[in-house]
């Protein structure tokens, strides 16, 4: 009897400059992902053979996207502006492929399903879909935490200080904390452009501007997507302050169930899944930003009973932003929509 042959998948990127556009990539190559052609598109590129990167060692030259080259693709990952992203999102249907935005351009389309891979990935099975939305890094570590939790228990409300690296500003954000801390360091004059104010050694509460209420426009997003997600009852809300670090998000929860149980009994839900990396009350090595980093787990530890309060908990996480926090989960949507999974 022959060997069954791998179906094989004609691939394309769209935008590659980002850190999303980077890590996706980076994935794909290492990864048992049957690729049969990998095809990279940037709608900055004006001159052919102008932009050139590589895939697997082989170099391959970084092309216009006219929208008749994506024809007789099968998936494509949108990871350029956001304008870009919902012009070439949009042809999926026209051009027969499927097409998963990484850079949160269609979050705020209800028509485009926003997907967290074994929380709702259950809406991918129900009819075709062409696109997909990727939601934001903190969307994927909160509705993980926030789904294992209500799995077992009810949950009355979740609440999260969410500490954001400058990563969240792509390369402009690393360069200006860096730029900064050597200006302090070496008594230099310090600038700014990204930031309001120094974000070397320092914290800022207020990362964007604010509407009336106080809350940032992300903070808006991240919330709706939490609820969208979990299509959960529980009062939720979250607090995002910028942090002096690279990369890696860490998130403060704070987590009030309908019936009060023990740490041992909450520390269980993260002991069975493997997504999460738990580090129980007392163990000897505790998780950081720098144990996070580059890692395909949430972390998960310092977790507290409040005692002021029956079935109240406290409990850090800390996550990378561009593995778990983006390729990995576009990643596992992308062999859905194929059918690998």
């Amino acid at each position: 009897m022959s060997k069954k042959t791998e179906r094989q998948f004609r691939v394309a990127l769209i935008g590659t400059d980002s850190f999303r556009a980077q890590e996706i990539k980076d994935l794909l190559a290492g990864r048992k992902f049957p690729i049969k052609s990998m095809e990279f598109y940037d709608p900055e590129v004006a001159e052919e053979y102008s932009k050139l990167t590589e895939f697997r060692d082989e170099p391959k030259v970084i092309h216009h996207p006219y929208p008749e080259l994506l024809e007789e693709l099968d998936l494509v990952f949108l990871a350029a502006d956001k304008e870009s992203n919902r012009k070439f999102g949009r042809l999926a249907r026209e051009k027969g492929f499927k097409a998963i935005d990484l850079e949160e351009s269609f979050s705020d389309q209800p028509d485009v399903p926003l997907v967290v891979a074994g929380v709702n990935d259950e809406v991918l099975e129900r009819e075709e879909v062409l696109l997909v939305s990727n939601p934001h890094p903190v969307t994927i570590f909160l509705s993980h935490v926030l789904a294992a939790v209500s799995s077992v228990f009810r949950v009355k409300k979740a609440l999260a200080v969410v500490l954001q690296p400058v990563s969240a500003y792509a390369n402009a954000g690393i360069e200006e904390l860096a730029e900064q801390s050597y200006a302090l360091l070496s008594s230099s004059s310090l600038s700014h452009k990204i930031f309001a104010d120094q974000i070397a050694f320092n914290f800022l509460p207020e990362v964007e501007k604010a509407d009336r209420d106080g809350f940032s426009a992300s903070e808006r997003q991240i919330i709706q997507e939490v609820r969208r997600v979990l299509k959960s009852d529980f009062d939720f809300s979250l607090s995002l302050v910028q942090a002096p670090v690279f990369h890696v998000y860490s998130l403060v929860i704070y987590l009030e169930l309908a019936k009060d149980t023990g740490l041992e009994q909450l520390g269980q839900v993260f002991r069975q899944k493997d997504i999460f990396q738990f580090h129980p009350p007392g163990a000897p090595r505790q998780i950081s930003n720098i144990r996070a980093a580059g890692q395909e787990k949430i972390f998960i530890g310092h977790l507290k009973k409040d005692q002021s309060l029956p079935g109240s908990f406290w409990l850090y996480v800390a996550a990378d932003n561009l593995t778990i926090g983006s390729a990995l989960n576009a990643l596992e949507l992308a062999r859905k929509l194929v059918g690998l999974a």
